[in-house]
């Protein structure tokens, strides 16, 4: 009888484990909803958006469950998936990296050094996250223990669809479909929230990595719908189909998250006026209104020319 209730016991410790956010215990922004739903009909491709009030636990969504490509966005579970290497002492989070040439994939920060530089691990994981470098992103995936380790904390931690498809045995079907990671709107953005509540690894890893996340050099979508002086946490990907972006957002009435994504887009161009982008700036703006209404903030008057 004492083995059945252990046994037992055990399951649903795991059950809830693997369940780490739930819709069971949100209730529906339905005016947001709407607004969302507005702002996304008519987009030449597919999209999916998630939002939750982290302070009235309210979600808002448009194909929340949906799996869209992560493109840049992967990087998050790479530093998790790092992390978690870090954490359990089988790597040193300060110990010095040797470049070599054999690791360049592109002419990024990383991908320019000279052979057998010498470069903190500190310093690519900044480099990954705030620049999106992807010759350091491809290093420290590595490092983590490649793709499968780190798909098997995602995993491990309940997240069934976020994975890491390149330079992954056994992925490549989802490569072919994906590029280099997947995920839902709702997976990505509440993996944001993990970090932020400490409960990723640990609550001194999780400060690290939000720490990381709060220094992006790419901030001229989501981010530029924002207030400058309103403190935020993100990550972008971009690719020709498919643009996206994860946000925490500190604001005056209370924290929210949110993540957009967008696959199979018709606008394929590399300007400010992709639809993609378009709609990311869009979407933004909109969720800020909506949770802090009295603000009369907007984007200074040709703040455009000033973003890269």
């Amino acid at each position: 009888m004492k083995k059945l209730i252990i046994i037992t016991l055990l399951c649903l410790n795991a059950q809830i484990f693997a369940q780490p956010f739930s819709n069971s215990s949100h209730k529906t922004d339905r005016q947001l909803v709407a607004k969302l739903e507005k702002a996304t009909a008519g987009f030449k491709g597919n999209v999916g958006v998630y939002v939750r009030n982290l302070k009235t636990n309210k979600t808002a969504s448009v194909n929340q469950d949906s799996i869209f490509p992560t493109a840049s966005m992967v990087k998050i579970p790479i530093m998790v998936g790092l992390f978690d290497k870090i954490q359990k002492g089988e790597i040193k989070f300060d110990q010095t990296l040797i470049y070599r040439d054999s690791l360049k994939y592109d002419d990024g920060i990383v991908g320019s050094l000279k052979d057998s530089t010498k470069i903190p691990m500190p310093k690519v994981v900044h480099l990954m996250i705030s620049l999106s470098d992807n010759t350091g992103s491809l290093w420290l995936q590595a490092l983590a223990g490649g793709g499968a380790a780190i798909n098997q904390w995602m995993d491990n931690n309940g997240f069934e669809y976020t994975r890491v498809n390149s330079r992954t045995p056994g992925r490549k079907q989802a490569q072919a479909t994906y590029g280099w990671g997947q995920t839902t709107p709702r997976e990505m953005a509440e993996l944001m929230v993990m970090i932020r509540e400490g409960k990723a690894i640990s609550a001194d890893a999780s400060e690290r990595m939000y720490r990381y996340l709060g220094m992006q050099f790419w901030d001229g979508e989501a981010l530029s719908q924002i207030p400058s002086n309103i403190k935020t946490s993100a990550k972008s990907g971009a690719v020709n189909q498919a643009k996206s972006e994860v946000v925490m957002v500190h604001a005056p009435h209370g924290d929210y998250v949110f993540c957009i994504t967008t696959k199979n887009q018709l606008d394929e161009r590399w300007e400010r006026s992709n639809e993609g982008y378009v709609l990311i700036r869009k979407v933004s703006e909109i969720i800020w209104n909506h949770f802090e209404p009295k603000s009369k903030w907007k984007p200074v008057e040709n703040y455009e020319k000033w973003w890269f």
